[in-house]
């Protein structure tokens, strides 16, 4: 016969959470997240895409019609906006898994389209450095920029920079992969499966690197010699030459910044989440901050027709020429004659060197 004692701790061990109980506890659903993003996430991504891929070719066509390459800081534009149409690209295939929830696209193309997302968000970090060099060298070492800037360079460190955004890339392409069964097919990483948080970690770490904190030191060590050149020196043009550029790393950071650091703390979630509903919280604040960072992708166009006054000369230019112009012979409400008689001279290529933007 028990007594009490022992009756109110046998009943204490009874309604205790055990390793067991655990163990075979539900596991944390997230259809709810699911269902939200198949809703929302497509609609957006297609703005996206539509937004990015006019205004990344407006940028392709004004540089090459105008035959402003021969210029390093344009090469290093020109491929910045090669970078985001390589990652819009891969955007309507991933707008239909969203909505559809289930890959149809077959396992190569899974493996391709990762690498080739990753591969162009990594040259796109890469050519914003390398833009952000450019400027240091013209305005702090214009001596030995002189020597340095040239086509030749430019092109050069372009197919280096192209080549460590597919190393960069090289995990994606091995680790992605389709799963599942043949109806509800999944395009996703996965790791082996020992090491499985030692890799997640270790790519969100990598993305941290290369992402953020690279950038960021290269931008404060470049824009504190350029300012203090600057004070020395004042000059409207020069600092009319380092506005783009600035901008540019200014907007990638706002945009970049929360998606890192999201994506830096789900890597590491089983430290500091034991929950299922922080845990959902963190995938909805992942998806949200990753569509901030995809926007970004056609913001640098906007930029350029904003900031860069060399540019809207051109685009107006370009409007007038090839857009108005022809659509006058169908509207008789456009005076087209005016618009031949102010596109008939073609915006000097004799320009100061600084960029096509300025």
């Amino acid at each position: 016969m028990t007594t009490y004692r022992e009756e109110a701790e046998l009943e204490a061990e009874f309604y205790r959470t055990t390793t067991y109980d655990y163990e075979v506890a539900p596991p944390c659903s997230k259809t709810s997240i699911r269902n939200l993003g198949a809703q929302i996430l497509p609609p957006l991504y297609s703005l996206v895409f539509i937004v990015g891929l006019l205004g990344n070719m407006v940028v392709i066509v004004i540089l090459t019609k105008y035959r402003r390459l021969g210029i390093m800081t344009n090469i290093y534009l020109l491929n910045l906006a090669i970078s985001d149409l390589l990652l819009l690209f891969t955007l309507p295939f991933w707008i239909s898994y969203l909505a559809w929830n289930k890959w149809v696209f077959g396992h190569l193309m899974c493996k391709l389209l990762s690498g080739l997302y990753c591969m162009g968000l990594y040259s796109e970090i890469f050519f914003i450095i390398l833009l952000t060099i450019d400027r240091y060298l013209a305005i702090v070492h214009a001596v030995f920029a002189l020597r340095a800037r040239t086509v030749t360079f430019g092109v050069i460190t372009s197919v280096i920079t192209w080549g460590l955004a597919g190393l960069a890339a090289l995990p994606e392409l091995i680790f992605h992969g389709t799963h599942g069964h043949f109806e509800e097919l999944s395009c996703d990483v996965v790791y082996p499966h020992d090491e499985e948080d030692h890799w997640k970690r270790f790519q969100a770490l990598r993305m941290n690197i290369f992402g953020l904190m690279l950038p960021l030191v290269l931008m404060v060590f470049c824009y504190t010699g350029i300012i203090r050149t600057l004070l020395r020196c004042p000059n409207k043009k020069k600092y009319k030459a380092i506005r783009l550029i600035f901008v540019i790393m200014v907007v990638f950071f706002i945009f970049w910044t929360p998606y890192n650091l999201v994506l830096l703390f789900s890597a590491f979630e089983v430290s500091f989440l034991d929950n299922c509903e922080g845990s959902k919280q963190l995938d909805l604040a992942l998806q949200v901050t990753e569509v901030i960072a995809h926007t970004h992708c056609c913001v640098n166009p906007i930029i350029y027709a904003f900031v860069g006054e060399r540019f809207r000369k051109y685009l107006r230019h370009f409007f007038h020429r090839h857009v108005a112009a022809y659509l006058s012979k169908y509207l008789p409400f456009l005076p087209g004659e005016k618009l031949e008689r102010s596109s008939s001279i073609s915006p000097s290529s004799g320009d100061p060197e600084l960029s096509v933007v300025f």
